[in-house]
């Protein structure tokens, strides 16, 4: 089936919905506006391969996901899917089956890129808390996750890293508690 040109203009603006937060104003408001409009037709006129989970990049994600979270990420899936499916669907799709299957990185090093970003952000714990507990599952030292989170006082602010190291913390606790280091 040839891709229509409404799930072309969707798909090549979805990245920069990730990158809303370091948007400018104006620009967040115009670029809101542009992703309801295609959002809209591609509700309107839905692409039946893209529905449900049987899809390939869903498939591909969620196997790359596992591979970084354990069997735990089940729980979290169901939970998701429970309420919002479309969400609990994209959440797979595009981050793991799209950008972490590319060459290029090994999981590592996208895992420290991952934990980097969230602590500036500084607005996702439970987030940041999955990704330092994946970037251990795939190879990160706990003082990798330290200096990581250390370094984004530079460019985030003391807040924001000292957050990090908050949550960092409280995953670092709960692995001790259930004696985990490697869950590959």
């Amino acid at each position: 089936m040839s891709e229509r040109p409404v799930d072309r203009e969707f798909k090549s603006h979805r990245p920069h919905i990730f990158c809303y937060n370091f948007l400018d104003e104006p620009y967040r408001i115009i670029h809101t506006g542009f992703i309801a409009i295609v959002s809209s037709r591609y509700r309107d006129n839905p692409d039946p391969e893209m529905k449900g989970m049987d899809n390939d990049r869903y498939q591909r994600g969620k196997k790359q996901l596992e591979t970084m979270s354990g069997a735990g990420v089940h729980n979290m899936l169901d939970t998701i899917e429970g309420i919002a499916p479309d969400l609990a669907r994209y959440t797979v799709e595009f981050p793991y089956g799209d950008v972490l299957c590319r060459p290029g990185l090994d999981l590592k090093s996208r895992q420290v890129a991952t934990v980097a970003a969230l602590t500036a952000l500084g607005n996702a714990p439970v987030q940041l808390g999955a990704h330092i507990s994946m970037a251990l599952n795939v190879g990160c030292t706990r003082q990798e996750i330290v200096e990581i989170i250390t370094q984004m006082a530079v460019y985030a602010g003391f807040p924001a890293a000292l957050n990090g190291i908050a949550v960092a913390k409280d995953v670092f606790a709960e692995r001790d508690r259930n004696g985990l280091e490697l869950i590959r």
